[in-house]
């Protein structure tokens, strides 16, 4: 039985706040991938998406191993993938694939490299825009390069077309983790995997999948943060295989957004009050019961002196905290804005947990917050 180990939310092409290559696509490069698994085995399976394509994607050649550093890959452990026995697929326009297994021998926590080769235009790449990884290009077929990867002159820090890695694992006691920014790991050191589903996945040993994107909505879709949150949870999150816990971080950005009107990104931001973002909530925690999982709901962050900081964001963001507190609507709840306050201010992050812009944590505050989670699990 296979388990997700890996995961990533699809988003539309975009240039949006992060330079990247979904907007130009691929024609006769190389891409090579590198992600973490949350769980091992000994066979090893990609999932595609190209759900943002106007056309089909002909994939000419996919590869998978172990990573070394950099672009390079460890030597002998260079595996071809096929999909329904063939090594070039076409993906339908707002379509997925899965490859076949392969055999390849994977420990929890170790990183994997998927490389994909494309000889036809690609188009716009549907992408997930903040990876905190660097993802490597390069000029023709370098599926099979091995050591020093030095034909991958070119880097970016965002997955393209890559959705999900699943493995031979067996497990059913997956966790995701859906939300914004903060879940995708902003903040966090790029390349060093210190966000906090990477955090909570050490501490419990089991698998973790980041399903955050960053500037995502509960309520309202973005050209450039992804779709509202209420509508790629069923996608992005419970349809991933071997899950039982979902835990959500979401809301903030739909209280924060209209309190700018510095950042083009953030419109159109409707004011919204604590009612409605409430009722976007109680339809997640709907649609995992009706999937079967645990729904754990999680505080907002304490955002006091950021950009999503004002009167009514204050007002709205306490109402919603206080419902996920007291309704009792969510199995279990892991109450992270009280746990990384400030003591002496607590409407703002604890400066020992702030990255510097009032909003998102860095690597020591997310390893606080996994560390809350771990006792509500």
């Amino acid at each position: 039985m296979f388990t997700t180990a890996w995961t990533a939310a699809p988003q539309f092409p975009s240039e949006g706040f992060t330079p990247n290559w979904s907007r130009e696509g691929f024609w006769r490069q190389s891409l090579r991938q590198a992600v973490r698994l949350g769980a091992g085995g000994g066979r090893v399976r990609v999932r595609l998406s190209h759900a943002y394509g106007t056309s089909p994607l002909r994939v000419a050649g996919a590869t998978v191993a172990r990573t070394a550093s950099g672009a390079a890959v460890e030597p002998g452990s260079v595996r071809r993938l096929t999909f329904g026995g063939g090594c070039a697929v076409k993906v339908p326009a707002r379509g997925q694939v899965v490859s076949d297994a392969v055999e390849l021998a994977l420990v929890a926590g170790e990183s994997m490299a998927v490389t994909l080769y494309f000889e036809a235009v690609t188009g716009p790449a549907t992408f997930h825009a903040q990876a905190f990884a660097t993802s490597y290009r390069g000029q023709g077929d370098l599926l099979a390069e091995e050591a020093g990867g030095t034909g991958f002159g070119e880097s970016s820090q965002s997955w393209y077309f890559l959705a999900a890695v699943e493995v031979d694992a067996g497990r059913t006691d997956g966790i995701v983790l859906f939300g914004d920014s903060v879940t995708d790991g902003f903040g966090s050191t790029p390349g060093a995997n210190r966000r906090w589903s990477d955090a909570l996945a050490e501490r419990t040993g089991r698998p973790v999948l980041n399903a955050g994107i960053g500037g995502n909505l509960l309520l309202n879709d973005s050209a450039w943060y992804g779709e509202k949150g209420v509508h790629r949870l069923r996608r992005d999150a419970l349809a991933h295989a071997g899950v039982d816990t979902l835990v959500v971080l979401l809301g903030l950005n739909d209280i924060g957004f209209s309190e700018t009107d510095e950042q083009p990104t953030y419109k159109p931001a409707p004011v919204l009050e604590a009612a409605e973002l409430i009722a976007g909530h109680r339809e997640l925690i709907r649609q995992a019961h009706r999937r079967g999982l645990r729904a754990i709901g999680a505080t907002l962050l304490p955002f006091g002196g950021s950009d999503h900081w004002g009167e009514h964001a204050a007002k709205v963001s306490h109402e919603v905290d206080e419902w996920i507190r007291c309704a009792g609507e969510y199995d279990a709840v892991v109450d992270l804005r009280r746990t990384l306050a400030d003591p002496s201010d607590p409407d703002r992050l604890h400066p020992a947990y702030d990255f510097g812009d009032h909003l998102h944590p860095h690597d020591a505050g997310y390893a606080v917050m996994a560390e809350a989670v771990l006792r509500v699990l």
